[in-house]
């Protein structure tokens, strides 16, 4: 019903930079949280980044001051801006949305996209 689909990944240098996008498309579309998740090789999956259809943000400590997410509702997309990238960043991103509807909030979906590699080594 939802389709999440990422760009932006690439290599780059330590330092560097990259912009990842995650558009959403689907015939049915009220996403309240959009999130993008990182798994690093022999790493578990872990969130970095979270964002509210209010703009209220969340970050992992690891990231926190050099990733920015943002979210874009008219065009269903959210956005990672990652600067001073790290060795470590290096990961498969994923881009996850939620929704949560009914009269007490009861009822909740989840929707993944493929995922998108990062890449930081010189």
């Amino acid at each position: 019903q939802v389709q999440l689909v990422e760009s932006g990944g690439g290599l780059v240098q330590p330092g560097g930079s990259l912009r990842l996008s995650c558009e959403a498309s689907g015939s049915t579309i009220s996403l309240s949280v959009m999130a993008w998740y990182r798994r690093a090789p022999a790493n578990e999956r872990e969130l970095v980044a979270a964002i509210t259809v209010g703009g209220i943000t969340n970050y992992a400590d690891s990231v926190k001051g050099r990733f920015t997410i943002s979210r874009d509702s008219a065009r269903n997309t959210v956005y990672l801006q990652t600067n001073s990238l790290k060795p470590e960043d290096t990961a498969v991103y994923y881009c996850h949305a939620e929704r949560v509807y009914g009269y007490f909030n009861e009822y909740r979906n989840e929707y993944w996209g493929q995922g998108t590699q990062v890449t930081v080594s010189s």
